[in-house]
Order: structure tokens, then sequence, then C-alpha cells
């Protein structure tokens, strides 16, 4: 059905058709040519250079759509008056996002690839840093913390679990140990241990 349009004008629709079975095809390790990516579509291979320009366009697409849709989970945590039990939730968002979307995950950081916009990471990092940040002002942090250090070591811990998990050998449960690390990360950064665990329990979300 969209044999003929795509040629011609680009097409939301498509172009999602697209980036999410490019995905599934990395996901199970399929080849991902020109022509496997269309293949039962209803689309023709012209579709790929209308909506990206060719292949190489499609690859950035596919880093850029992972960090989309990271921005688009963050955006959807609640900000409330506890920043610390805020940054939990937004580590919990950064795992769940992964585990939702395992096969963006892995292209996302694919440094070997451009992304389109190249902001996008560092404006999802942002959503951290504003949160760690509000953690300083409000005094749960020692006044000399880094907003963006601890905002990284808040992801770094994050990336690691997940990766073992989305794209790794681990089960799920592995996951269960980033409430602690979070917890003596803060801790660490100057918050009190019987607050600091109230407020990560808060925000981290349920057994994943």
């Amino acid at each position: 059905m969209y044999r003929r349009a795509v040629a011609r004008t680009r097409d939301p629709a498509v172009r999602t058709l697209l980036v999410e079975r490019a995905a599934r095809m990395l996901r199970d390790r399929e080849p991902l040519t020109l022509r496997s990516l269309v293949a039962g579509t209803g689309v023709s291979t012209m579709a790929v250079y209308t909506h990206f320009g060719g292949m190489d366009g499609l690859w950035k697409a596919l880093r850029q759509e992972g960090f989309t849709r990271l921005a688009t989970r963050f955006a959807a945590v609640a900000t409330t008056e506890d920043p610390v039990q805020d940054l939990a939730a937004l580590v919990g968002a950064y795992l769940g996002n992964a585990l939702d979307h395992p096969d963006l995950y892995r292209v996302m950081f694919d440094a070997t690839v451009d992304l389109e916009d190249l902001s996008a990471a560092d404006a999802t990092l942002e959503y951290l840093v504003q949160a760690a940040r509000r953690g300083r002002d409000d005094g749960r942090f020692r006044p000399g913390t880094d907003p963006l250090e601890l905002a990284t070591r808040s992801w770094v811990i994050g990336h690691g679990l997940v990766s073992l998990v989305a794209t790794g050998p681990l089960p799920r449960r592995t996951l269960d140990g980033g409430a602690p690390m979070l917890t003596a990360l803060f801790i660490g950064a100057g918050d009190r241990p019987d607050r600091c665990r109230a407020s990560v329990e808060r925000g981290w979300p349920p057994p994943f």
C-alpha cells in the first residue's frame, strides 16, 4: 500500500515501520541490507532513500530513535519535592527503557554510528544532572558536589546493570542491585543514610 507514495513523500508511519523493523533484525541477528529491510513490508527500497537518504542514514536514525525514546521516558518521570527520589526514579526509567527497547538500546551506544542530532545524548543526561543539582542545592548532597559527575555515576550504575540484562547473560533480578548501589553513591555524596534509603526506595520502580 505504501509502494507508490513513499517514493515521493515522507510518511511518519513508514519511517517508524522501517526503524522498528531494522531494530528487530539487529536483535535477531538477521543480515540488514536494503532489500532485506523492506522485504515483506509492502514498501519499496526507494522508501529507505526517501526517509533516510540511504542505509547510512538509517543507522543514524536507529541510534537517534533510541535517545528519542529515552527522552520521552525521562519526561514522563514526575518531578517531586525530593530530588534524591527523582534521581533514583530516572535511573529506574533508564532501565525500563532499555528493557522495553533492547534492540534500539544496543545501537544507542555504538560510537561508530553518528547521531542525527548530536545533542541528543547530552539532552537525556541533563535530566539526571538537573535532579543532582537540585539535590545539592537542597542540601541533600555536599555543597561541592558536581551535578554532572554525580549524574554520570548514576547513569553508569544503570547502564552497567541493564547492559548485563537487556543485551547480556544475567537474569532480571540482577537489577535489584541498583537501589543499594545508588544509595551508597548518594550517601557518599553527602546524603544522610536513613533519609537516602527512604528516598531511593520511593523512587525505585517495582521489580522488573
